[in-house]
């Protein structure tokens, strides 16, 4: 029997050609599709599914949640690119003997999390 193989991490999002476009200029991924209901994005393996909810208080919820984490080559360019694009830094960038670290949340209120290695 074949072992179960990730097809995507999917998030809820109100405005999905905006949060397509968040992940795409933020992020580099790549949109393989983009409706106003669903969007798939893809970096490196990763796919990462977009959908549709009418949920209006899911950027006002402030509870985590799942976080997606990615390697940067540029904490700060990527810092201040996904903020003009709405994100919001959960906390300042810390400076650790690794690297450089920062949570954001992106416009819907999702975590993502940012390390540049030292």
């Amino acid at each position: 029997m074949a072992a179960a193989t990730l097809r995507w991490v999917v998030q809820m999002h109100r405005d999905v050609p905006r949060a397509a476009r968040f992940y795409a200029e933020g992020l580099d991924f790549s949109v393989n599709v983009c409706t106003l209901r669903f969007a798939e994005l893809q970096s490196g393996p990763l796919k990462l599914a977009l959908m549709h909810t009418n949920d209006s208080t899911l950027a006002t919820q402030r509870a985590y949640s799942s976080m997606m984490s990615f390697t940067v080559p540029d904490i700060t360019s990527t810092v201040t690119k996904l903020m003009s694009l709405g994100a919001e830094l959960d906390g300042p960038i810390k400076y650790e003997v690794h690297g450089k670290v920062a949570a954001l949340r992106c416009i819907d209120g999702h975590v993502l999390g940012l390390y540049e290695p030292a």
